[in-house]
C-alpha cells in the first residue's frame, strides 16, 4: 500500500490547533509531509511547549490519519517549538524580583488566599525568597493567616529614597493594606483610590531580591486586577477553584481574562482547593462534598496544566486562624500536597520563561465612559 501526500494534508486540513483560528495546514504548522509506502513522517511546527497540548496534537494526527486515509499507516510525528522571540520586558517591573505570579479565583469562597499563604510557606521551605502581595484590597486575610494583625511596616532609605519594609513572617516578605487599617475599619474606596495603595505598595517597597513575588487577587475579574496588570508584567498566573460547578463556572472567566488577547497573561495552571473531605477520625476517608475533580477536568477541557489538589481538613481552616499556615506542619499530607503543587507551580514558571516572550504590563484608557484594554 502506497500513501498520497495530498490525501494526508487533506486529512490533517480536519484538524485545529489549541489556540489557532486555522486548521494546522492553513496555519502552517504543519511543515511537511513525507510518505514511503505505507509510511507517513508528518513534521509539525508548535508554538506552545506545553506536553499535553503537544500529545494531543500527536494523538489527533494519528487518529485522523488512521481513520480518513488508512487504518493500516504508520504514523510518525515530529513536533519542534518554535516559540516567538522574547522582546524586551515593558512595563514597570520591580528590580531584583524574578517571577510575578497572581493568585487568582472567579469567586469569593474558594481558599484563594489560603492557599497563596500555604503556598508562599512551601516555596521558602525549599530555598526560594518568596513574598506576598495582599491585593485584595477590601478583604486583607494576609495580617492573620502569618500571625502580624498587629505588625506595622518600618520606612527605610533605600538610595535615598524612602521605603516602606515588608513584615517578615516564616520566611516570607508581606505587605498589606491591613497593616495599615484597623481590623474593624472598612475600606471604602474607589477604583482609583485602591489601585493608588497598591502601587505604592508595589513600588514604594524594599522587596529586596525576591525568586517569587505572590500577589493574592481579589475575587472576580475587577478593577482591582486591570490596575495590578497595567502596574506589573506579571509571569503568570494561577486559578484557584473548589470542584463545585458553580465556582468552576467563574474560575472560567478567570482563566478567559487572563487569555484575553489585550491581555496574555500565561495560565501557568488550575488549583482544585477543598478536593474532598476527610475526617480527623478517618484519615483514609475521602468524602467528595463539593463534587469530585472537576478543577481536574475543567484544567483538562481549557487544556492548561492541572496544579494539584488540596484536601478540606480543618486542621488547615484552625492553622490559618491561629497564623500559622498548614504546610508549616512536618511530615503530613497535608504538607505533601502543598509540596507537590509547589513543585508544580516552579515547574510551570521555568517552563513558561524557557519557551515564552516577557509578559507586557497593559494599558488603559477610558473612552465614552467604556475602559478599552491595550498594551503598552
Amino acid at each position: 500500500m502506497k500513501l498520497d501526500r495530498k490525501d494526508i494534508l487533506k486529512a490533517l486540513e480536519t484538524i485545529t490547533l489549541a489556540g489557532e483560528g486555522k486548521n494546522m495546514v492553513e496555519s502552517e504548522a504543519v511543515r511537511n509531509v513525507l510518505t514511503f509506502g505505507d509510511e507517513v513522517v508528518v513534521e509539525l511546527v508548535m508554538q506552545t511547549p506545553a506536553l499535553h497540548i503537544r500529545k494531543r496534537a500527536e494523538a489527533d494526527i494519528i487518529k485522523t490519519i488512521h481513520d480518513l486515509v488508512s487504518p493500516d499507516a504508520k504514523v510518525k510525528v515530529n513536533v519542534k517549538i518554535e516559540a516567538p522571540e522574547k522582546p524586551e520586558i515593558k512595563g514597570k517591573a520591580i528590580p531584583g524580583i524574578s517571577n510575578i505570579i497572581a493568585v487568582s479565583s472567579g469567586k469569593g469562597g474558594v481558599g484563594k488566599s489560603t492557599i497563596t499563604a500555604n503556598l508562599a510557606v512551601t516555596l521558602a521551605k525549599m530555598g526560594f525568597k518568596v513574598g506576598v502581595l495582599d491585593a485584595d484590597i477590601y478583604g486583607p486575610s494576609m495580617p492573620i493567616m502569618f500571625d502580624v494583625e498587629r505588625e506595622r511596616p518600618i520606612s527605610v532609605m533605600i538610595d535615598g529614597k524612602s521605603k516602606m519594609k515588608p513584615i517578615s513572617s516564616y520566611g516570607v516578605e508581606i505587605l498589606s493594606i491591613g497593616f495599615f487599617t484597623s481590623p474593624e475599619q472598612a475600606v471604602i474606596w474607589r477604583g482609583p483610590m485602591a489601585g493608588k495603595a497598591l502601587n505604592q505598595m508595589i513600588f514604594d517597597a524594599d522587596w529586596g531580591e525576591l525568586d517569587f513575588l505572590l500577589l493574592d487577587l481579589p475575587p472576580g475579574t475587577g478593577d482591582i486586577h486591570l490596575s495590578i496588570m497595567q502596574a506589573l508584567p506579571i509571569t503568570g498566573a494561577v486559578i484557584v477553584s473548589t470542584p463545585q460547578a458553580v465556582a468552576l463556572a467563574d474560575a472560567k472567566k478567570g482563566v478567559a481574562m487572563f487569555r484575553q488577547e489585550s491581555i496574555n497573561v500565561p495560565v501557568l495552571g488550575i488549583i482544585e482547593n477543598m478536593a474532598y473531605f476527610t475526617p480527623e477520625e478517618l484519615p483514609d476517608n475521602k468524602y467528595y462534598i463539593f463534587g469530585k475533580e472537576g478543577a481536574r477536568n475543567l484544567a483538562e477541557d481549557l487544556e492548561v496544566p492541572f496544579l494539584g489538589e488540596i484536601p478540606l481538613v480543618q486542621s488547615i481552616r484552625e492553622a490559618g486562624d491561629y497564623g500559622r499556615p498548614a504546610a508549616l506542619q512536618t511530615a503530613t499530607p497535608l504538607e505533601a500536597a502543598f509540596e507537590e503543587l509547589a513543585r508544580n507551580v516552579v515547574q510551570e514558571t521555568v517552563d513558561r520563561n524557557d519557551n515564552l516572550p516577557a509578559t507586557e504590563a497593559i494599558k488603559i484608557t477610558t473612552m465614552a465612559g467604556c475602559s478599552a484594554v491595550k498594551k503598552k
